[in-house]
C-alpha cells in the first residue's frame, strides 16, 4: 500500500525504472490512466510506458516539453497543451475508448478538448508496465534523456472510461473503482536508483 507515499527518481538523466504488474486477462477496449507527478524536468520525460511485443508505445504517457503532455496509443499520439510553470504536483488523468476513438485528458481534476485517436484498435494484453522511461524495444531500449526525474505517486490503470465524477475523485485521491493498476496495492519492483519515501506535500 503506497497510500501517501511516492517514488523519488533521483538521478538525472536516470537508467532507472519501477516494472508494475497487472492483472489483464484480455486486450483492452478502454481504459483510464491517472497519475501524479512533481518535477523540475524541462527535457523530454516518460512517465508511463506499456509496451507489447507488437508495439512499444501501445499506451504511453509523455512529456516532450513544458506545456505538452502526449498521449500515445497503438503507436500513434494526440497532443494536450497544459499552462506551465507552477511547479507543482501534476495531476493527469487520460481515457481512450476503441468504439468511438475518443481520447479524454484531465489536469489537475479539469477536463480537456477531447481528441480523436485509434478508433477500432485494440490494446494487447501481454505487457511489459514501466513507469519513468519509455521503451523502444520490450522491456527496454531505454534513451535516458527520455527518463523521469523527481517524485510519482498515485498511479492507476483501469480497463473502463471513468466518468466525470470519478476523474475528480482520483484528482482529489478519494474512493476509486477497482482497478488493473492500483496505487494502494500495486505490485512493482524497482530497477535501478527509485527510492519509496513519504509524500512532503499536498
Amino acid at each position: 500500500d503506497l497510500y501517501r507515499k511516492v517514488f523519488v527518481f533521483r538521478e538525472d538523466p536516470s537508467d532507472a525504472y519501477v516494472v508494475l504488474r497487472a492483472k489483464l486477462e484480455q486486450p483492452l477496449q478502454n481504459f483510464t490512466l491517472c497519475l501524479r507527478s512533481y518535477t523540475d524536468l524541462t527535457r523530454p520525460y516518460s512517465l508511463f510506458s506499456y509496451a507489447t511485443k507488437a508495439q512499444d508505445n501501445e499506451i504511453l504517457l509523455f512529456k516532450p516539453k513544458p506545456g505538452e503532455y502526449r498521449l500515445y496509443v497503438g503507436g500513434k499520439f494526440v497532443i494536450f497543451r497544459v499552462p506551465e510553470g507552477h511547479r507543482d504536483w501534476e495531476h493527469v488523468c487520460a481515457s481512450w475508448e476503441s468504439a468511438t476513438g475518443i481520447a479524454e485528458f484531465w489536469f489537475n481534476g479539469k477536463p480537456w478538448p477531447r481528441k480523436g485517436l485509434q478508433r477500432g484498435y485494440t490494446v494487447g494484453a501481454e505487457a511489459a508496465i514501466l513507469l519513468g522511461q519509455e521503451q523502444d524495444a520490450f522491456g527496454g531500449g531505454f534513451d535516458v534523456y527520455n527518463s523521469f526525474s523527481g517524485e510519482l505517486a498515485d498511479v492507476y490503470l483501469w480497463d473502463t472510461g471513468l466518468s466525470p465524477d470519478k476523474m475528480r475523485a482520483a484528482y482529489q485521491s478519494l474512493r476509486l473503482p477497482p482497478a488493473i493498476l492500483a496505487w494502494k496495492s500495486l505490485s512493482y519492483e524497482v530497477k535501478g536508483d527509485v527510492v519509496v519515501k513519504p509524500r512532503l506535500r499536498e
